[in-house]
């Protein structure tokens, strides 16, 4: 499996750490970390984008717009912008192109691949609504980062896998992050 995962500006790098070290070894990654998300990275992991280095294929800069995940003719099987800022998410639903994220996210909508926006902030405005919302009219997957607590999280990993785990759920990969036991 071919996955294109971008990482933004928004608080929950948890989710990209733990949704990358899921996919090491197991599919061919191309990363793409926006400048802000580097700065949230050092502030919220201690880590900078290099510690991925081994997880990915390659790790692309934003500002790469020649590189081969802009183009159509290059096929990942999904896209997944975890954690996704709501600028982000903005320029995504209104076909803005600024930079790699974002291009990438246009040809998965416009080819009809698979996107997943793990959107992360909140509260929402009614602004962020609508573009969720156009995001869905338009094929995506709107996966906001909420995590349940009926699996009875053990520490800050267990809470923030329930969200990598509806991830996977949506690339029809199994895990054994949570257990879907009724209650």
């Amino acid at each position: 499996m071919k996955l294109v995962i971008a990482i933004t500006g928004a608080s929950g790098m948890i989710y990209a750490r733990n949704l990358l070290h899921y996919c090491k070894d197991k599919f061919e990654v191309h990363l793409i970390i926006s400048k802000p998300a580097e700065i949230i990275l050092e502030q919220e992991l201690k880590i900078k984008k290099e510690y991925f280095r081994d997880y990915a294929k390659k790790i692309y800069s934003p500002d790469d717009i020649k590189a081969p995940l802009a183009s159509s003719s290059f096929k990942a099987n999904a896209y997944i912008v975890v954690p996704c800022s709501n600028k982000t998410l903005a320029c995504i639903a209104n076909g803005i192109s600024l930079n790699l994220i974002t291009r990438t996210c246009e040809v998965a909508l416009k080819e009809d691949r698979k996107l997943i926006i793990v959107n992360r902030e909140t509260p929402l405005s009614l602004i962020a609504l609508e573009n969720m919302v156009k995001l869905k009219r338009a094929g995506a997957i709107i996966l906001p980062a909420m995590p349940g607590f009926y699996h009875s999280p053990k520490n800050l990993d267990d809470i923030a896998n329930f969200i990598v785990g509806r991830i996977l759920d949506q690339l029809d990969l199994s895990h054994n992050f949570v257990k879907y036991e009724p209650i």
